[in-house]
């Protein structure tokens, strides 16, 4: 998989909902919810989308109803498309 590049990775950003954290190459949305069940159902619902595509984010749950999701393709050494296509179906799930 080829890296974006930071223009594309801006661009792309701009409309996924989603962040980068610091100047690392991870897209990061930070998501609450109503309560830990509301919670862990999304991450149910997240797991089951990143099988489906083998792309699999960090989770992190934390609080009693925050989730955390960090996206990049670590082989890659960065942000690829494959992260924005995850990050698309998770907004989906929204």
């Amino acid at each position: 998989m080829t890296t974006l590049s930071d223009a594309e990775i801006d661009e792309r950003l701009a409309s996924a909902g989603g962040g980068r954290r610091g100047d690392q190459a991870t897209i990061v949305r930070e998501l609450k919810f109503d309560d830990f069940a509301a919670a862990i159902v999304f991450v149910n619902r997240v797991a089951e989308a990143a099988e489906q595509v083998n792309h699999h984010p960090d989770i992190l749950v934390h609080g009693w109803n925050k989730v955390r999701l960090e996206l990049s393709t670590h082989s890659a050494g960065g942000l690829t498309d494959a992260d924005f296509a995850l990050a698309s179906r998770i907004e989906g799930l929204l």
